[in-house]
């Protein structure tokens, strides 16, 4: 049995403004008309014997993931929260020792949530030689044939050949000589030209027992503080949530550095499918599908002698004269552009927006909730206005707050409200109005989305101006 266990906790920054960090890039729609994540499930159909996943996510993304697993039909997923980020090694200690658990010692597929490959059969004939080798109780990992000499990638040294050559390349094992680090321009062009090296590209497969055995005897550390987390971890509706001082505790560190370079048991798998960690808007031009002058375009935008270039447009018309070899991204409240050659520097524009507490870092003007979404439309000093748009059968937390009063109006569908001690359903084109200090809460009893205007006006509109009576959702003060 193969267990995936889909890595999605990272932030991407550097696809700033699409990528922030509530809404990170693995849960985006950037090449398909699927998310990230969903791509990632989905390239694993066909595969036999393949387990329930297990998916490890930061807890502030967990409705987000939730929801969108459920949307592919996947209904057994086991989602665990980390209350902090502690790289890729304790998060595959925890998830092999949540599979032991079980009383079982199933294959685990590492996959990082934000990958691309395009050839989704030639990667399941190298997942295939890499069930062979796993099954001997060998640690596994996919190297990338690489194509160009990139200086942000890891790269590994191919030892000696495993396995007969089959049907291509992706058939042929290696041993494992050494890890390299990310190199400069003129030793990545060397690392191609001698053809020893393949790309890191952070896939592994190995089973449970084999990485909790061999992380015991490298980095015990971690191994103590995952059992800690798990053993104090609780339960949290559809999540299981590690125990956040045990799992703070625990030294950061990758698989790579924490195992796999220190393993006599590595065995690593060449693959050529077409792969991408779209780590960048370069990254995105290159997987994307073309015009004539070379150009991915999304959305609504309006070109004109323009080349070479990216141009996504998500709120509004965006027109372009004459651009060559650019990236221009357009969201709701911000625009970033770039040319192609300086996008690795997106980074400091996010850490510049840090610094200033600039909102664009963390969230965009829409913001998914376990219920549904709210888009803030206009925000001034003493007012906001706000769309909510709410789930059927969702409910929002009962809560008041003492700063702002709000008057919602129903736009599409019906909406139950409670008020005080008064109850009320209200439908399209009527409104009500809750003044400061007043307990209320609001639901959707209908079959379709409820969406509702809400105006905000008082001397202090922050978001911790909540406090919550009865929440079906274990937030915190927040937008719910």
């Amino acid at each position: 049995m193969i267990h995936p266990v889909i890595l999605a906790g990272g932030s991407g920054t550097r696809l700033w403004p699409l990528s922030r960090e509530l809404y990170p890039k693995q849960l985006l729609k950037l090449v398909t008309e699927n998310t990230m994540l969903q791509d990632t499930l989905l390239r694993l159909t066909g595969i036999a014997e393949l387990g329930a996943p297990i998916v490890v996510c930061n807890e502030n993304h967990r409705f987000m993931v939730a929801e969108q697993i459920r949307a592919l039909g996947l209904n057994h997923a086991d989602i665990i929260l980390e209350p902090v980020g502690r790289n890729t090694a304790p998060a595959a200690a925890v998830a092999a020792l949540r599979a032991l658990s079980s009383g079982n010692d199933p294959l685990l597929l590492i996959l990082p949530a934000d990958h691309f490959i395009r050839d989704t059969a030639v990667f399941h004939r190298a997942l295939q030689t890499g069930v062979r080798f796993a099954e001997q109780d060998r640690l596994v990992t996919f190297g990338i044939v690489p194509e160009t000499p990139e200086t942000g990638y890891g790269y590994i040294k191919k030892g000696r050949a495993l396995d007969e050559p089959g049907p291509d390349k992706n058939s042929i094992a290696v041993a494992i000589d050494r890890f390299a680090e990310k190199p400069d321009l003129d030793t990545a062009v060397a690392y191609i030209d001698s053809g020893d090296y393949c790309w890191n590209s952070g896939m592994f497969l190995f089973r449970a027992k084999t990485l909790v055995q061999e992380m015991e005897n490298w980095v015990p550390e971690i191994v103590a503080a995952c059992k800690h987390a798990l053993a104090k971890g609780k339960k949290d509706l559809d999540f299981f949530r590690l125990d956040c001082g045990a799992f703070e505790a625990c030294p950061s560190d990758s698989i790579d550095y924490a195992v796999m370079e220190k393993t006599a048991r590595g065995v690593m798998i060449p693959l050529q499918a077409g792969w991408s960690d779209l780590g960048s808007w370069e990254a995105l031009w290159q997987a994307g599908t073309k015009d004539a002058h070379d150009n991915v375009v999304q959305g609504d935008v309006l070109l004109h002698d323009v080349g070479n270039s990216y141009l996504r447009a998500d709120s509004r018309l965006v027109a372009a004269v004459g651009l060559k070899d650019h990236i221009v991204v357009e969201t709701a409240d911000a625009v970033l552009i770039s040319p192609r050659s300086e996008v690795q520097d997106v980074r400091s524009l996010v850490d510049k927006l840090k610094k200033a507490r600039r909102i664009e870092s963390v969230t965009h003007k829409t913001v998914y909730k376990p219920w549904g979404t709210t888009e803030n439309l206009v925000k001034s000093e003493r007012f906001q206005v706000n769309r909510l748009t709410v789930k059927p059968g969702a409910v929002l937390s009962l809560q008041k707050h003492f700063n702002r009063a709000e008057h919602w109006i129903v736009v599409r569908g019906t909406a139950l409200v409670i008020r005080g001690e008064e109850e009320m359903i209200l439908k399209e084109d009527s409104s009500t109005y809750i003044p400061h200090g007043m307990a209320h809460r609001l639901s959707n009893p209908g079959k379709i989305p409820l969406e509702i205007i809400e105006v905000q006006s008082g001397d202090y509109l922050g978001e911790n101006d909540i406090i919550r009576l009865e929440d079906p959702y274990g937030e915190t003060p927040g937008p719910l």
